[in-house]
């Protein structure tokens, strides 16, 4: 009995070695603006070494709208958006996707992880 569970911790520690990491950079309330365009920016880290970094395409999920993020300038993990609000809403509730390739014994997989996710307060002027 006890030879099941001792088969199964190497494939937990093997998956446990490949976590990500994402930071939310954002402020986590921001004054109301005329474009109701709010920006966001977040850090993804892993220690994932088959993760090709500069494959991985990132985006601000609010609802089920995808907002595509841009690379920050000389910064290799991090991101910035825009999280549309309209104009009565006082919330808004999002979350991260990182979609990246990885190199899986000379072939090439796809993978995608998410962050948790946050809501962004809206302060009337």
């Amino acid at each position: 009995m006890m030879k099941k569970p001792l088969m199964i911790l190497p494939l937990l520690l093997l998956l446990a070695g490949c976590t990500s990491l994402s930071t939310n950079l954002s402020a986590q309330r921001q004054l109301r603006n005329a474009e109701n365009l709010y920006p966001v920016e977040v850090s993804f880290d892993s220690r994932q070494q088959s993760l090709r970094w500069d494959s991985i395409q990132v985006s601000v999920m609010v609802g089920k709208d995808s907002y595509p993020m841009r690379r920050t300038h000389l910064m290799n993990n991090r991101w910035e958006g825009l999280v549309p609000v309209p104009a009565g809403e006082k919330t808004v509730s999002y979350f991260y996707k990182f979609n990246y390739d990885y190199t899986d014994f000379g072939k090439v997989g796809k993978a995608s992880a998410a962050s948790r996710t946050y809501k962004l307060l809206i302060l009337d002027n």
